[in-house]
């Protein structure tokens, strides 16, 4: 019998009470064919833990520091040869997990998942999608990739790409992602997914994060250190 893929599913939840149940339900359907581990930094103050640890999941409650610091510890403690994040708010199609572990059995080191595509339609407020629109165009000018989303949740890498990167950044982690990869020459693959609202309230700063990004993007063009801890 063939051995099964060990996968590692890895999220950062902050009350997401209201979709933790749909997300578990879908990641456990879609991933009966793995070898699979669920591994959640959690920082909430409802019932998401309980309704994680239900579903089997492995929970590391760490105090609210950000949903990169926390991505980054959840992903730090898995064990999977593929690691996937997603998040818990029941806005990304987790019925793709099989196309994406096929597409790394298949040659590509990393997957990112971009919700910037013709199915997003109003499923994204209006200034979240300028923003996105934006950083993408500055990091295919920056840094030649051909990317359209810099801003995603959802990602799939082989273990080496996580093992071998030393991962820096918090609320930027995703672009982060994007661009070490890129710059460490594994092989990267942008693939579209169809976005839908989130369930619960979005605990973004639009602001502070926008400024974070464009930030990160000149930190990693120039190697200008700018000494900001939202980064």
């Amino acid at each position: 019998m063939k051995e099964k893929i060990k996968l590692s599913i890895a999220m950062a939840t902050s009350n997401e009470e209201a979709a933790a149940k749909s997300v578990l339900e879908d990641i456990k359907k879609y991933t009966a064919g793995y070898d699979t581990e669920i591994v959640v930094v959690d920082s909430s103050s409802d019932r998401t833990p309980e309704i994680l640890k239900e579903f089997g999941a492995e929970v590391i409650r760490q105090k609210p520091s950000g949903h990169g610091i926390a991505l980054r510890e959840a992903m730090a403690n898995t064990k999977g040869d593929i690691i996937i994040t997603a998040d818990c708010d029941a806005t990304e199609p987790l019925d793709i997990i099989p196309e994406l572990v096929e597409l790394l059995n298949n040659g590509y080191d990393i997957i990112t998942c971009c919700r910037m595509n013709k199915y997003l339609k109003d499923n994204m407020p209006p200034v979240n999608k300028f923003g996105n629109w934006c950083f993408a165009l500055i990091v295919r000018m920056f840094f030649k990739i051909n990317v359209h989303d810099v801003t995603t949740g959802m990602f799939a890498m082989k273990r080496e790409v996580f093992d071998s990167i030393k991962w820096e950044n918090n609320h930027t982690f995703p672009s982060e992602v994007i661009i070490k990869s890129n710059q460490n020459g594994f092989k990267f693959k942008e693939y579209n997914i169809k976005y839908r609202k989130r369930l619960g309230d979005s605990k973004l700063n639009k602001w502070k994060s926008g400024k974070a990004y464009i930030k990160v993007f000149f930190k990693y063009k120039f190697n200008i250190n700018f000494d900001s801890k939202y980064l």
